[in-house]
């Protein structure tokens, strides 16, 4: 098999495997009843996915791991206002400040 055609083959495997089990949920629909654990597991996917995009953001900078440092300030003074107050654009604001606050204080 030339490498092209191994490479297309690839690309449509790839394709297959990530589609056919989105599909499956919609094809299948009420069909099927997932098991009472895996619906429990799947209502924590969006925050662990959240956590994923966010964690590496927030605890490396400039390619180290740094658990002290201004962002994570940022990132508790948002959890800390969102979770206090129900007001949407504190959690932002207060962030904000702690983040450029203390970057101006570090000189960083």
């Amino acid at each position: 098999m030339s490498g092209d055609a191994l490479l297309w083959l690839s690309f449509v495997l790839i394709g297959l495997a990530t589609t056919l089990p989105r599909a499956s949920f919609i094809v299948l629909g009420g069909r099927v009843r997932l098991p009472s654990v895996v619906q429990r597991a799947l209502r924590y996917a969006p925050a662990a996915a959240l956590a994923a995009i966010v964690a590496p953001d927030v605890l490396v900078v400039g390619g180290d791991f740094m658990p002290l440092n201004p962002r994570l300030a940022g990132v508790i003074a948002a959890v800390a206002a969102a979770l206090l107050w129900r007001n949407p654009w504190l959690p932002f604001i207060a962030g904000m400040v702690v983040l450029l606050g203390l970057k101006r204080l570090l000189g960083a």
